[in-house]
């Protein structure tokens, strides 16, 4: 019985502190207070249903906290996206090691950065990381731990400017042999890009609907090496100027 509960409470401490939030923004050399300009889960758990508007900027089982504040991005500039276990600012506790996966950026141009739902078209993906090393099977999560959960994400320089929505997204993989099991974590920033040349416009998608829950970068077996040596970061290709 004793065994029992130790290993009922060691699967509890595992869980607790397994999730994680986009909990503050850098831009410009500041770095914003926790959900200053950033819509915050009231629950760092993750979202699993890609068909689900949540997929988007969270909400939902996890209602997020609305903030006025919009914050300005210089286009050319890279921002720094703080991820945390929980919204304390001091902590050090990113993600639990073994919610290996991708990490990704997202922009989606909007008339009021602090009023748009998220959910729909207009999408377009301006970064990724996913299999750093397949021998290994280090992934972008494990060096988002390195960082302490600093993610750099480069604006591209050639975007109208304007007002956005940045969605900073990372996929924990460690439940992903069966469908449903990959867990989805996402917050959306609310920032004004200006420097924009508007050279080129992004080709967009939707969200939901960008993603598919048997994509091959969704429904994978990370514990198996022929099954990641070719592993294919789910969404659309990165825009670049």
């Amino acid at each position: 019985m004793k065994f029992q509960v130790s290993c009922s409470l060691s699967v509890l401490v595992g869980v607790a502190s397994s999730h994680t939030i986009f909990t503050q923004l850098t831009a410009g050399g500041v770095t914003n207070g926790i959900g200053v300009g950033i819509r915050i889960p009231s629950y760092d758990g993750p979202i699993t249903n890609v068909n689900s508007n949540d997929i988007a900027c969270n909400g939902g089982p996890n209602p997020t906290t609305p903030s006025s504040k919009i914050i300005d991005v210089q286009a050319g500039s890279t921002v720094k996206a703080r991820w945390r276990h929980t919204q304390q600012s001091g902590s050090n506790d990113i993600i639990d090691a073994g919610h290996s996966g991708p990490v990704m950026a997202y922009l989606k141009k909007v008339s009021n950065a602090a009023t748009d739902p998220g959910y729909g078209g207009g999408w377009f993906k301006i970064s990724e990381a996913g299999l750093i090393n397949a021998a290994s099977k280090q992934w972008a999560v494990n060096d988002l731990i390195k960082n302490l959960g600093e993610q750099s994400i480069p604006i591209p320089s050639c975007i109208a400017s304007g007002q956005y929505l940045l969605r900073a997204e990372l996929i924990a993989l460690h439940g992903a042999g069966s469908s449903g099991g990959a867990q989805f974590y996402m917050e959306c920033a609310q920032i004004n890009i200006t420097g924009g040349t508007g050279a080129k416009s992004p080709a967009t998608v939707s969200l939901p609907g960008a993603y598919k829950a048997n994509d091959p970068g969704i429904l994978v077996n990370i514990y198996s090496t022929p099954a990641i040596s070719k592993y294919t970061i789910p969404g659309p290709p990165v825009f670049t100027c």
